[in-house]
């Protein structure tokens, strides 16, 4: 094993190295160049046999990616923000034809009034389009999550596009220790793409075709049932991945100091590390406070967030992008999730735009969930560091 010091985008291009990609179709776009970049040196240097695709825009990018995944070949690709946005009429077409691309998604905000700092409301605007998607907490696990993200994809029971999303900036350019496994172990972990379907000129065949009433539901419910199967094969990979390189990462969720946790933040990305230093510091005080790390918005987690919240008397929400409806997607879905169980769950967005969260921030979500494990009456949903006097 090898050790380098380097950033989650240059993290993600040495798994895609590592990963043996064959196609890789490039756009570049702040904060994700890094890695295209990366990748291009890799193949000019002969460290990597794949071959590289400059396209005129990510919807192109995504084109491409599809004619090369359906040509049998294993590809790998990463955008960011208005990038992932151009590609949205493409992306629901690879899920539907069963087409394991790997994509890192270096979360950037979106629309007007963007920048390019980080916020999730670009990956979770698609997360119904049938990709699966996994949030990444540091350097290390956005290159283990890429490799994993290949078994998944491609695994028969799958056969479904995988989305590895990491903060820009916070992760993408921010250098740490990476431990990085041997190309030897990764073969052994992961072998060679074994195609199912693929296009082959001596048995033409016709893919992506407009579909009548009488057969798109049917092709729809096997999209919702592969994605659904796709939860036993996660816990799988994370298993096997374990065994072979020493690092699990707990699945679709991962859970710390719950055993008797009374309240709890549920966290994704980048925050979920600033979460558990306050969790350190509450139980220090005696607080039974507890952590949910959220890993996959898709499939999302129902099953084993009511598990983990059978006990929990409230827990809290974060969210890194807003819905514009009340709350943030992720709030109102695990709200969804644990209707039918006895913990009350209020939301809290922060970190928008990029902007800072800090650990006084972090601090006031435990204080508010903590209050509502008490009974007392809070907001539904708080915005934590707004500026102003904002009501």
């Amino acid at each position: 094993m090898k050790v380098k010091v380097i950033s989650a985008d240059h993290a993600v291009a040495y798994a895609a190295k590592l990963a043996r990609t064959e196609v890789v179709p490039s756009f570049p776009i702040t904060p994700q160049t890094l890695i295209v970049e990366q990748l291009a040196e890799f193949i000019n240097d002969g460290e990597l046999d794949a071959d590289f695709i400059p396209a005129d825009s990510e919807h192109s990018v995504m084109s491409m990616a599809i004619g090369a995944s359906a040509g049998g070949v294993r590809v790998f690709t990463a955008t960011s923000s208005q990038g992932l946005a151009l590609m949205h009429e493409m992306l629901y077409a690879v899920p539907q034809n069963r087409l394991p691309i790997v994509m890192a998604n270096v979360n950037r905000s979106l629309g007007a009034a963007s920048g390019i700092w980080v916020e999730y409301n670009d990956s979770m605007a698609e997360r119904d389009s049938g990709w699966l998607q996994v949030y990444v907490e540091d350097n290390q696990e956005a290159l283990d999550a890429t490799l994993m993200a290949f078994r998944l994809a491609e695994d028969r029971r799958v056969l479904l596009p995988v989305m590895v999303c990491l903060d820009g900036f916070i992760l993408s350019h921010t250098v740490e220790r990476v431990d990085m496994p041997e190309q030897e172990e990764v073969d052994r972990f992961l072998p060679r793409f074994v195609p199912y379907n693929m296009l082959d000129p001596s048995y033409p065949k016709l893919i992506n075709p407009i579909v009548g009433p009488e057969y798109a539901m049917e092709m729809r419910y096997q999209l919702d049932r592969a994605v659904d199967h796709s939860r036993e094969v996660i816990a799988e990979v994370d298993e096997l991945f374990a065994r072979e390189f020493g690092r699990s990462y707990g699945g679709l969720i991962d859970t710390y100091r719950m055993e008797d946790a009374e309240y709890a933040m549920l966290t994704l990305g980048t925050a979920t590390g600033l979460a558990r230093q306050i969790v350190d510091e509450l139980r220090d005080k005696g607080e039974k406070a507890g952590l949910i790390k959220l890993r996959f918005m898709r499939p999302f987690p129902f099953k084993e967030l009511c598990e983990a919240c059978r006990d929990l008397k409230a827990l809290g929400v974060f969210d890194r992008s807003a819905s514009f409806n009340g709350g943030g997607p992720v709030y109102t879905e695990v709200a969804a999730a644990l209707c039918n169980v006895p913990t009350v769950v209020t939301g809290h967005v922060a970190g928008i735009g990029g902007r800072d969260i800090t650990p006084e921030h972090m601090r006031e979500m435990y204080e508010i969930v903590e209050k509502a494990s008490r009974g007392e009456m809070v907001r539904p949903v708080t915005w934590h560091g707004l500026r102003g006097d904002m009501e």
